[in-house]
């Protein structure tokens, strides 16, 4: 069990019998009254946000989340198809909702990591994590233009996997770039050929 003060950002409690993943937590005390944390929660299964106001006497439950490695397949008709490295007679697909914005860096063969809520021996995929940074290669861009560069100027490119990306004006086609699969954006330039 966690103490109101022990809820903090990146944990996972269970909240009304969901799992919800602490977004942000600040603890405070207001004028003469005791001091409460007050959180923005979200639903790892619906997804949906909420802001929740923790007391000096309230406890939750941490949530049981265990990691499994799983390897990407393929999309199709909504579905998501992974299976299991170790044993490739496991399959199994998830929803293309409940991947959300990272089904645009997902690669064939891509290793991921599936978080499963485990509850009264019951277990649920609840999300994948992505590798932090992947490698992709530019399909699309638009040429590059020599100039002022030092004012940081950006161009859109298509990437491998359908994505849309802002990257510098030096990036060319064919080039493989460095991306943060959790905000989107570019790194750098490899020298990675694929």
């Amino acid at each position: 069990m966690l103490d109101y003060n022990e809820i903090k950002e990146g944990k996972i409690i269970i909240y009304e019998n969901e799992p919800f993943e602490v977004l942000t937590s600040w603890v405070f005390r207001k004028q003469q009254r005791k001091p409460v944390n007050q959180t923005k929660l979200k639903n790892l299964i619906t997804g949906r946000i909420a802001e929740v106001t923790f007391h000096d006497s309230d406890k939750v439950r941490e949530a049981e989340i265990e990691k499994r490695e799983a390897k990407y397949l393929y999309s199709a008709k909504g579905e998501i198809w992974f299976v299991d490295p170790k044993n490739p007679k496991n399959r199994f697909t998830l929803s293309e909702v409940l991947i959300g914005d990272q089904k645009k860096f997902l690669k064939e063969n891509t290793l991921v990591t599936v978080l499963v809520f485990v509850q009264n021996e019951e277990e649920k995929i609840i999300g994948v994590k992505l590798p932090i940074k992947m490698d992709f290669r530019v399909v699309e861009a638009p040429p590059s233009i020599k100039g002022d560069t030092a004012a940081g100027g950006s161009k859109q490119v298509k990437l491998e996997t359908g994505a849309v990306l802002n990257v510098p004006l030096f990036i060319n086609e064919g080039e493989v770039i460095r991306v943060n699969t959790e905000t989107g954006q570019y790194v750098e330039r490899t020298e990675n050929k694929f």
